[in-house]
């Protein structure tokens, strides 16, 4: 029991990183689970990279400052969805590919930029995030993020369940179809500028698509797998946090990695559609 308590009853800066580990899992998990039933995993993935280079023109102008890398990183995940969608209206360029082009161009760009100015620590502090670095001004911006995005997904859950189930209806029968796209949009881009801010840029997709994944395996419904992937990340956390503490490993990477173990355990498993109830199906009751 020492071993699992005393990191955070002894130590601040662990307290602080579960803290915001915390408020991470709760406000990005939900989106996760949508992005998924919406078949765009990989698009949350393109946008983690598209804010690299907001971040990175905010690191310049203010060094490692929290409100300029965030609100640069905003104004560039926003631009590059923006960007995406109007490639995809006015030219013959799928949406996946324009996003796919636009994303390796902002990586690119981002890395560039913040190598212009930093060193390769500041470098890898951009890149993969110092969740056991998270200041006061740090975790009051990821518990807003939270509290703003479950605010939002609570307002629009509806239209945004039937756009997962059926967006040709909802755009016939609703004027909902468009704003509710751009508002997850824009909640998917928030959520990563607050993974971000923990785990850096190569992470933050991690802890809202793994956990996602993870819930698939366990629930049938849409509110299941939200609870099951908002347990599965905070759990996730306080492992990775733990094996950070105890074996010097890298924070956000260990994080990632037990949210890893978590989908694969499941995957393996789950009691829903997993391998396991795959090659062993329960038996039907005869009617």
């Amino acid at each position: 029991m020492s071993w699992l308590i005393d990191p955070f009853a002894d130590f601040a800066f662990m307290q602080r990183a579960l803290l915001g580990c915390l408020a991470i899992s709760l406000g990005a998990t939900p989106v996760g689970v949508f992005l998924m039933l919406r078949r765009m995993s990989l698009t949350g993935d393109a946008m983690a990279h598209a804010i690299l280079p907001g971040a990175a023109v905010g690191y310049l102008v203010a060094g490692l400052n929290l409100g300029a890398m965030t609100i640069g990183g905003v104004v560039a995940g926003l631009a590059v969805a923006l960007l995406t969608g109007a490639v995809a209206r006015v030219t013959a360029l799928r949406e996946d590919a324009s996003l796919a082009a636009f994303y390796l161009i902002s990586l690119a760009l981002g890395v560039l930029l913040v190598s212009l100015k930093g060193s390769n620590v500041d470098l890898m502090h951009v890149l993969f995030g110092t969740v056991l670095a998270l200041n006061d001004a740090a975790l009051i911006l990821l518990c807003a993020i939270t509290t703003v995005t479950l605010a939002t997904l609570a307002l629009i859950f509806r239209p945004l369940v039937m756009e997962c189930a059926d967006p040709r209806f909802l755009a016939s029968v609703s004027r909902w179809s468009g704003p509710v796209h751009f508002i997850f949009l824009a909640l998917v881009v928030l959520n990563l500028v607050a993974g971000f801010q923990a785990l850096g840029t190569l992470m933050a997709v991690g802890i809202m698509i793994l956990p996602a994944a993870t819930a698939r395996f366990w629930a049938n419904s849409i509110s299941g797998m939200l609870v099951v992937a908002a347990l599965s990340a905070s759990i996730a956390s306080v492992i990775g946090l733990l094996m950070s503490y105890h074996a010097g490993l890298p924070s956000g990477p260990a994080i990632i990695l037990s949210a890893g173990c978590l989908y694969l355990l499941s995957l393996g498993f789950g009691p829903v559609g997993s391998l396991y109830t795959r090659a062993f199906p329960r038996p039907h009751l005869d009617a």
